[in-house]
């Protein structure tokens, strides 16, 4: 009896299977022979949580992945530098303070904290690090600053943006770069009506700007274009007629912003300060030396929130910027170099040694914006496994958004591209990881691809 019932079990277990993979057949060549042509194809990978593989569609193939990538640079990040992992932001100074004068200049510099003056963390927004700061210098009993306000930005190499990138995207939010000193996630917002500016989230330091925007359409198709350490932005296409409409863009030369805003700061907390605002790399650009952070008088260390919350937004909100930092993290902790190339080399170097195919993973950023990853969605689930059976997955996994159909997964758009990856327990309690990328689809694919995935539940 026993035998029957076990024979009875397994028959059904494979039944199940196999309609979960015809099913998943089907739907897939349902897409592909659609209207709409496929150029560069489809790659899908689904598994149980064991690594047992329930379907592949070309798993093997590499292409371009949108913000999928983000997966593997996440992972990476987590047990590379550990959950706990923070930035820090310092302050010091040179010379001597004598009667409340500081002869000498006041330094802030930073190892790349990318959640400086962000707005995501309840503790850790612009006033918060202003608050902190002028308490300092406060603290410190300086009144008056003799010398220049430095921003040191000398600790990664001076490429902010990751080879590839598309020209059109540096200058929007979501292309912003990546610096030593970052501050507000390198983001502005400016509000237009129709072609004319009216008013800016916070003043930017030095920019000019060419405005070639017209009126028309019923939705923002603006692109802002802005180049790193330039003072000049151009804002071109299309805005609705006769609303506000909000454009966010990219800060060109975000340790300037800061330090031009702490020179503000310190007019307002009563700071007698006429020197000026230097950012090493502007000594460097006029072939000067810069001024290094003195390691001792430190009156400020200021640390990040720690990585696992940062790691949850980076997914959550898929903020391009965050994993460029951690590219360059990981190139400077593990390598000594903090170019993206010694950092995107060491993300394949990491996920080669978890035992995927290095043919699988030609990684070109962190973040997926890149139309030069290209990566299969068979490696995407081997890394979910992955991080599935280590300690910090918790902290992982709970960056993956919930999207409308249920499914918890990391979704990646691009023109053309569209991408999911993630994990989901079924009604009856079967629990998949899964990946699935299409690139040059001209169908509609983020409904198409939503159907396939649908089967799982």
């Amino acid at each position: 009896m026993k035998k029957t019932f076990a024979v009875l079990t397994l028959s059904t277990q494979i039944i199940f299977a196999q309609n979960i993979s015809e099913k998943l057949d089907a739907a897939t060549k349902g897409l592909m022979n659609s209207s709409g042509a496929i150029a560069s194809g489809l790659s899908f990978y689904v598994s149980d949580e064991d690594g047992k593989l329930v379907y592949e569609y070309q798993g093997n193939k590499g292409l371009s992945t949108a913000s999928t990538q983000k997966i593997f640079t996440a992972a990476a990040a987590l047990e590379t530098l550990g959950k706990n992992y923070t930035y820090t932001t310092t302050s010091s100074y040179s010379g001597s303070i004598s009667g409340g004068n500081l002869n000498g200049n006041l330094f802030v510099s930073s190892n790349g904290d990318p959640t400086l003056g962000s707005w995501r963390y309840e503790a850790y927004k612009p006033e918060n690090f202003k608050k902190k700061l002028t308490e300092a210098i406060k603290n410190a009993g300086i009144t008056k600053i003799s010398g220049d306000l430095i921003i040191d930005d000398s600790y990664f190499d001076h490429q902010t943006i990751p080879g590839g990138w598309p020209w059109d995207d540096l200058g929007n939010y979501y292309g912003a770069g990546v610096w030593s000193v970052n501050w507000r996630e390198n983001q502005f917002d400016v509000n237009i009506n129709g072609t004319d500016f009216k008013s800016f989230s916070y003043p930017l330091a030095g920019i000019k700007w060419l405005n070639d925007l017209k009126a028309g359409g019923s939705s923002d198709q603006s692109l802002v274009f802005t180049a790193p350490y330039s003072d000049v932005a151009l804002i071109n296409g299309t805005l609705p007629a006769g609303k506000t409409t909000t454009v966010s863009g990219s800060v060109p030369n975000p340790p300037l912003q800061l330090g031009v805003e702490i020179k503000q700061w310190l007019k307002e907390s009563g700071v007698d300060f006429s020197g000026k605002v230097i950012t090493n790399s502007q000594l460097e650009i006029e072939g000067k030396s810069i001024l290094a952070s003195p390691k001792n008088n430190i009156i400020l260390t200021y640390q990040s929130p720690t990585l696992d919350k940062i790691v949850y937004w980076f997914l959550r909100k898929s903020v391009n910027m965050y994993g460029e930092t951690l590219i360059k993290t990981l190139g400077k902790e593990k390598k000594g170099d903090s170019s993206f190339k010694s950092g995107v080399s060491y993300l394949k170097e990491f996920w080669k040694s978890k035992g995927i195919n290095g043919n699988m993973i030609n990684f070109a950023d962190g973040s997926g914006l890149s139309p030069q990853n290209y990566v299969s969605a068979k490696a995407e689930v081997q890394a979910l496994l992955y991080a599935k059976k280590q300690s910090w997955f918790s902290a992982y996994y709970d960056g993956f958004p919930v999207q409308d159909n249920g499914l918890k997964m990391k979704s990646g758009t691009m023109r053309d591209t569209k991408s999911f990856a993630g994990f989901h327990t079924a009604k009856d309690g079967k629990k998949y990881v899964f990946s699935i990328i299409i690139n040059n689809y001209q169908g509609s694919g983020s409904t198409e691809l939503q159907k396939i995935l649908n089967v799982l539940k």
